[in-house]
C-alpha cells in the first residue's frame, strides 16, 4: 500500500448559510506514521450528531473539509513503526475520542473527537493511532461493529458507569434511536426493567420484542411521567437516558424514583434545559452529563455484550454512493437503532 494509490472519501464543504455539503472525492491512501495503523474501513454508522454537523447546528463547528462520522470498523492493513497493540488482519473499531483512553477526560481528550475536530471514518482508508482503536466482538460483522463507538458507549456510560444500573431497576429510554435501543438491550441483559417512549406504535411493538416491559406513546400521552409511574407501581424510573434535551427534560425529571439517576445526553428537542437543584436535593437524585466515553469504557462494554450475546439493531445499510440518503434517513426519524454505510 503506497500513497500513490487512491481511495474514495467523503468531505464536508461549508456553504454560505453555515450548513455543509457532502462531497465524495478521490484521495491518496495515507501511510501510517509512528505508532499509527492503516485501517481499511468496511462500514461506518451515523449518529444524530452527524446530522447536526452537516446542517451547521452542532455546538462545536467542525474544521474545514472534514471527513465526517465518528463510528467505523474495518481491518488493519498496515502498521507504522513501533506499533505493538495490533497486527495486520486484526478487526477493529474506532473510539470516539482518540485521546480519551481511561479515567477522567481532560481538554486534550475533548479536542480529539473523530468527525468533529479530527477527520472521521467515512473514508475507505484511515490512519489512526494504535491507541485510538479497540478490537471488535468476534461474532460481529463489520456493519454491526460500526454501530458501537458512539451510541453504545454512551448508553453504557449513562446506565452502567455513571448510573450503576442493577437488576430490577426501572430504566426509562426516550425514543428508539441508537442510544435508546442500546440502552434497552443493555438493561434487558442486566435484568433491569426497560420502559420505552415513542410516537410510533410500530416502534413500540419492536421495543417490546427487544425486552421492554412497558411502552408509552407520548403523542397520545404528552404528560408521560405519570404513565412511567403507573407502569412502575408508583415508584418511577431509577435510570433515565435523557436524549431529548430541553423539551423532554422536565418530564424525565418528574419520572425519577427517589435516588434515581438521569443521564443528560442529547438535544433532539433543543440543547439545554433547567436542572432544579431543590428537586434533586429533595429526591436524592443524580444528574450526569454524558459525552460518549473512554476506550476503557468501550472495552468493558464489549466484554458485557459478548457475554450476553447482544446484537446491534441495524435499521438499514447504504452504500457509500448513497451517503446522503443515509443522512436523510436519520434526519427523518423513521429509523430504529442504527443506520450504517458500507464502504
Amino acid at each position: 500500500m503506497t500513497s500513490a494509490e487512491r481511495q474514495r472519501s467523503c468531505t464536508l464543504i461549508r456553504q454560505q448559510d453555515g450548513s455543509y455539503r457532502l462531497t465524495l472525492v478521490q484521495a491518496p491512501v495515507p501511510e501510517p506514521a509512528h505508532h499509527e495503523v492503516l485501517v481499511r474501513v468496511r462500514a461506518a454508522s451515523l449518529n444524530r450528531r452527524d446530522v447536526y454537523v452537516l446542517k451547521g447546528q452542532y455546538p462545536m463547528p467542525p474544521r474545514p473539509s472534514l471527513v465526517p462520522l465518528s463510528d467505523g470498523a474495518g481491518e488493519v492493513v498496515a502498521l507504522g513503526k513501533g506499533v505493538t497493540r495490533f497486527r495486520t488482519g486484526d478487526r477493529v473499531a474506532s473510539i470516539f475520542f482518540q485521546r480519551w483512553l481511561a479515567g477522567r477526560p481532560d481538554e486534550e481528550a475533548h479536542s480529539s473527537a473523530l468527525g468533529g475536530q479530527l477527520d472521521g471514518m467515512l473514508s475507505e482508508y484511515v490512519c489512526l493511532s494504535e491507541q485510538g482503536l479497540v478490537r471488535v466482538p468476534e461474532a460481529y460483522s463489520y456493519e454491526e461493529a460500526s454501530t458501537l463507538p458512539c451510541a453504545a458507549v454512551t448508553a453504557w456510560n449513562g446506565l452502567v458507569t455513571r448510573g450503576r444500573m442493577r437488576a430490577g431497576d426501572n430504566v426509562l429510554l426516550l425514543g428508539t434511536g441508537g442510544v435508546s435501543i442500546f440502552g434497552l438491550q443493555l438493561a434487558a441483559a442486566a435484568e433491569a426493567r426497560p420502559i420505552v417512549t415513542s410516537s410510533s406504535d410500530d416502534k413500540l411493538a419492536h421495543a417490546r420484542k427487544l425486552g421492554a416491559i412497558a411502552t408509552i406513546n407520548y403523542s397520545r400521552t404528552p404528560e408521560w411521567s405519570a404513565a412511567v409511574r403507573a407502569a412502575t407501581g408508583g415508584i418511577g424510573a431509577h435510570q433515565v437516558l435523557e436524549v431529548g434535551g430541553a423539551g423532554t427534560l422536565p418530564q424525565s425529571l418528574a419520572s425519577l424514583a427517589p435516588g434515581g439517576h438521569v443521564a443528560l445526553i442529547g438535544g433532539l428537542t433543543g440543547f439545554g434545559g433547567e436542572i432544579p437543584a431543590r428537586a434533586l436535593l429533595h429526591g436524592n437524585l443524580t444528574a450526569s452529563g454524558i459525552y460518549v466515553g473512554s476506550r476503557a469504557n468501550f472495552e468493558a462494554m464489549n466484554a458485557f455484550i459478548e457475554r450476553h450475546r447482544i446484537r446491534p439493531v441495524i435499521d438499514r445499510v447504504y452504500d457509500l454512493d448513497d451517503t446522503l440518503a443515509a443522512y436523510q434517513r436519520i434526519e427523518g426519524g423513521q429509523y430504529i437503532g442504527k443506520v450504517v454505510i458500507r464502504l
